[in-house]
């Protein structure tokens, strides 16, 4: 461990300002995705079990065994689905003003699960051009370096100037590329979850107002 901090501190040190803002940024994306796996499974995203067998009941007419499930279901998903079965069973919503609500009501949930991504997407977007920015300026530094010393060039010293230049626009790859990928990753998660929303809420609705 005493290592990885070393390595690390090299790196912000070699780097200078950019590498340690970027650093900054890597580690704000870690605490935002650990706090959105929480949420995840906290809120039962994914688990779709008891929903499905709700919406199977219900499509059977086994009205009561579909709002048990409904009631027992681990996902975020499972009031809306017993207020959809609910509300579709009494047969008192007009079937617009209905799906209106229920998608309100579904649209507020998912946007719980999206809340945060947005600054996600701005570290991956963010940290390549950050990163090249910090490369661009070791250039030039570098450059400088080289007009200064005139005849006496040290191609040694002029390769160093140039890997650590390079070295921001590694860093900036680095921290981006995980974080587009799993902000991919929460993405197909929410569009899964939205999917499913919409078929609660057409299932409800699709047998008529009145299923009792």
């Amino acid at each position: 461990m005493n290592a990885l901090f070393e390595a690390v501190a090299n790196v912000a040190e070699l780097g200078g300002p950019v590498v340690m803002v970027l650093l900054a940024m890597s580690l704000v994306a870690l605490a935002l995705i650990l706090a959105k796996i929480w949420q995840f499974l906290r809120l039962g995203v994914g688990r779709h079990g008891a929903l499905d067998r709700a919406l199977t009941a219900w499509d059977r007419g086994a009205a009561t065994e579909a709002r048990q499930q409904a009631k027992t279901a681990p996902s975020h998903l499972g009031p809306v689905t017993l207020l959809a079965l609910d509300a579709a069973g009494d047969g008192q919503h007009d079937e617009a003003a209905l799906r209106a609500r229920l998608t309100g009501e579904a649209a507020a949930r998912l946007a719980r699960l999206s809340a945060g991504l947005r600054l996600l997407d701005s570290v991956a977007q963010v940290a390549p051009l950050l990163g090249l920015f910090g490369t661009v300026l070791g250039m030039i530094e570098a450059f400088q370096g080289l007009q200064a010393a005139g005849a006496a060039v040290d191609p040694s010293a002029l390769a160093g100037g140039i890997w650590v230049a390079l070295l921001t626009t590694a860093v900036g790859l680095a921290v981006a590329m995980p974080a587009s990928l799993i902000l991919s990753w929460f993405d197909a998660r929410i569009a899964r979850e939205a999917a499913m929303s919409e078929r609660i809420i057409d299932t409800a609705l699709c047998a008529g107002l009145g299923h009792g």
